[in-house]
């Protein structure tokens, strides 16, 4: 069995007739958090898009344990283990927190077991739950979205810029929740970020997109920060 989970091979996609991703290629292996980092309009939301079903693939592959997904729909995504949780803020600020999260699953029998994994996690909403969505700061409507993509156990995780504009007790209970899932439930976690320090914190090996490439990638070790740095600053 390969540890290559989600391969994305020269990946070409974008919006109108403009190419944002340029021919990207990147691997997400079994069971490791791999943050992917670079400067704003770089591509990398698009690229979590495009693997998502959202923007069409217009050239190259993208394949979860070897088999073409090129073209799948979110929802055949998300049955097959694959979670997403965006950047924008996808919650309804008028419902509740209960039917916010209840919302992630197929009907309510599930909702009591689907629980527990918000309760490890961040217990404080299950205290909540009644409380409007749209009442909860900017930190608790982020740990509310990671929630909801945590809720359905993906083996595959996608996240788009968690940690902006929280502050940093905030993103440590990310941190924590995203090494734990890993460790507990060996999920692979791609984690699309411009905090570095929580990009080096939390995953095991990093990559730097511009204009729609990947053009390094390696551990994170002691030397990341001043590699990943440099590439941001040109």
């Amino acid at each position: 069995m390969t540890d290559d989970r989600l391969v994305i091979e020269a990946l070409t996609s974008g919006y109108g007739e403009t190419d944002i991703l340029q021919g990207a290629t990147l691997t997400l292996r079994r069971g490791e958090i791999l943050a992917l980092m670079g400067r704003n309009g770089m591509g990398k939301t698009t690229l979590l898009k495009t693997v998502m079903g959202l923007i069409p693939t217009r050239g190259g592959r993208v394949s979860l344990d070897g088999v073409p997904i090129n073209g799948k729909p979110p929802a055949w995504l998300l049955a097959q283990g694959v979670g997403y949780a965006p950047q924008e803020l996808p919650l309804f600020q008028d419902l509740s927190i209960r039917d916010n999260l209840r919302l992630a699953l197929r009907g309510d029998r599930d909702l009591a077991t689907a629980l527990k994994i918000v309760e490890r996690n961040f217990p404080f909403l299950l205290e909540r739950l009644d409380q409007l969505a749209g009442t909860l700061s900017g930190g608790e409507q982020k740990m509310l979205i990671l929630s909801r993509a945590l809720m359905t156990e993906p083996d595959i995780l996608l996240i788009d810029e968690i940690s902006e504009g929280i502050q940093p007790s905030v993103v440590q209970r990310i941190e924590t929740a995203l090494k734990a899932e890993r460790e507990q439930r060996g999920v692979s976690i791609l984690v699309v970020e411009q905090n570095l320090g929580f990009a080096l914190g939390v995953a095991d090996r990093w990559a730097v997109m511009k204009l729609g490439q990947i053009v390094d990638e390696g551990a994170c070790d002691a030397a990341s920060r001043e590699t990943v740095l440099k590439h941001l600053s040109i």
